[in-house]
């Protein structure tokens, strides 16, 4: 199935079920745990007719019966597949006469893989009796066509990620207080990035669990590995409801992992600190009200540069304590990417101070400044940072600024992605600058690179330079004398053509110092406004 096919039979599953909801008297998210439930369960069935016939081929044969043994759960396991019980099977739900209560036999259907996979109990939805005869009959038939049931590899997994956007941009799948749903093309330059082929792989604000999942593809399609073989998952999520989407989004594309339910702030429940080899995040921004007198955060070993206190001794933002939280877990060749308020670039007092401790270990690689219309359901601009601590010695006083604000594909008026030449463009960028390999034609980028426009009109003799107004490699020289901003704009300027008769140095350091002064006087004010007792 091509990408086109997948892309046209997302939308065809998407419009069929969002016109059911719309006709029932259900919202998106009472709608969305069952839907995606029935995916899983649709899915299952798919992965395990596959599985089944590669079993049965390995299964080994008894010598004195001559006969092969049943197949079992860890049979299935080793073909990355859930082994799934005979009522629990998508095709018997599809089959059920119109007398039997469907509604309790898709109820029973989850309380058998849970009862298989403890990992999942209390996990998958149990609670079809609320939804309307016809209108569940009617959800089972968009799942049962001819091009679903015959649908190959991960083209589940690819429907249950677009059905979680679209539920997000509905509003059923967005959190709040600084949490967004993550969208793919961030994820995939994260995942591009830094590489995530092996060992342990942490997410501390993991959400549906849309890092693990990206990784899994990652590892599939450029390396000729088992997922389960080559990485340990580990997930810490605060919100029950994530939680349980994330285990049931690994439980789709045959991943193993941990996820548990945590607050990241006050809480290490991996004990993962010095031991990640990747450690990838979209965590809440700028988090407010978080306890700075927390026993636990007093003594978090993930803080070595303080937590950022204002004068009173509280803690206002909490942008600056996950950085150091992702920057804590990596183990000494381990690599970070994640994504952050673009204000963390350049904040003042206590959080500039731990940015300039985090500059001067040497093992920030990377920022990537992103435009707005990114997220599904805010405008917002971000960066995204990445952490290397195994950075080549000639690359330890470097960090690589990449201004990507005017690289996005439209796909509508609110929303911007990468296309995927942007993203192989970009990171072809990043490996030419972590190899100090010249050519961008090398590394685990596609051969297809001698085919992309992108980085070919940026970068037409096939060679790393630094673009005006769009990348730079910046010196912790040059990061110290813009007094530790890390905002690439800074440093790769705008391509204009230039006014030599004006001193553009010397304005430029006048509204930096503007921008400093306001920048104080915007935390002093957030200040006032939290010290207000409503």
């Amino acid at each position: 199935m091509t990408q086109d096919n997948i892309k046209q039979l997302e939308t065809e599953l998407w419009d069929a079920a969002d016109d059911l909801r719309a006709n029932s008297k259900l919202t998106a998210a009472e709608y969305k745990d069952p839907l995606l439930g029935l995916v899983l369960l649709r899915f299952a069935q798919n992965r395990f007719e596959d599985a089944k016939i590669e079993v049965e081929k390995k299964l080994p044969i008894n010598p004195r019966t001559g006969k092969k043994r049943e197949a079992n759960k860890g049979d299935y396991a080793g073909a990355g597949s859930m082994f799934i019980a005979e009522k629990a099977k998508y095709d018997y739900l599809a089959d059920l006469p119109e007398g039997e209560n469907i509604a309790e036999a898709i109820n029973n259907a989850m309380k058998l893989i849970e009862d298989e996979y403890p990992d999942l109990e209390g996990i998958l939805p149990k609670s079809y009796q609320e939804f309307d005869d016809k209108l569940l009959r009617d959800l089972v038939r968009v799942f049962n066509k001819d091009a679903v049931k015959n649908a190959k590899g991960d083209v589940f997994g690819r429907i249950y990620e677009f059905f979680l956007m679209k539920f997000s941009m509905q509003g059923a799948g967005a959190q709040e207080g600084g949490e967004f749903f993550t969208p793919p093309s961030l994820v995939n330059l994260i995942v591009n990035f830094i590489q995530p082929n092996h060992g342990i792989v942490h997410d501390p604000a993991c959400g549906s669990g849309g890092m693990f999942v990206q990784t899994a593809h990652f590892i599939t399609d450029h390396e000729n590995k088992n997922v389960n073989e080559a990485i340990t998952v580990y997930g810490t999520e605060l919100k029950s409801n994530n939680t349980r989407l994330a285990k049931m989004n690994l439980a789709i594309h045959g991943i193993e992992g941990r996820i548990i339910e945590s607050n990241s702030f006050y809480s290490n429940p991996h004990n993962l600190t010095g031991k990640c080899d990747f450690v990838m995040a979209n965590p809440p921004f700028n988090v407010d009200k978080i306890d700075a007198k927390n026993k636990f955060l007093a003594d978090d070993d993930r803080l070595p540069f303080g937590a950022p206190l204002t004068g009173k001794g509280t803690i206002s933002n909490g942008n600056y304590l996950w950085m150091q939280y992702f920057h804590s877990y990596l183990n000494e060749s381990g690599r970070a990417g994640f994504v952050m308020a673009s204000s963390a670039t350049d904040a003042g007092n206590a959080e500039k101070l731990i940015r300039q401790k985090l500059i001067e270990t040497g093992d920030v690689e990377c920022i990537v400044a992103i435009s707005n219309n990114f997220f599904y359901t805010r405008s917002l601009p971000c960066h995204v940072w990445f952490f290397n601590k195994g950075k080549k010695a000639e690359n330890k006083d470097k960090v690589l600024m990449i201004d990507a604000r005017n690289t996005f594909n439209k796909v509508s008026t609110t929303i911007n992605d990468f296309s995927d030449e942007h993203l192989e463009g970009l990171t072809a960028i990043m490996n030419a600058f972590r190899t100090n390999e010249p050519s961008l034609r090398g590394g685990t980028t596609k051969q297809s690179l001698q085919e992309n426009d992108w980085l070919n009109q940026h970068f037409p003799k096939g060679k790393y330079q630094d673009i005006e107004g769009l990348c730079k490699i910046a010196t912790l020289e040059e990061i110290a004398e813009q007094d530790y901003s890390l905002t690439p704009g800074r440093y790769v300027g705008v391509k204009i053509d230039i006014d030599m008769d004006f001193d553009y140095k010397t304005r430029m350091t006048e509204i930096h110092t503007e921008l400093a002064q306001l920048n104080t006087e915007a935390n002093s004010l957030m200040e006032q406004i939290q010290a207000v007792k409503l």
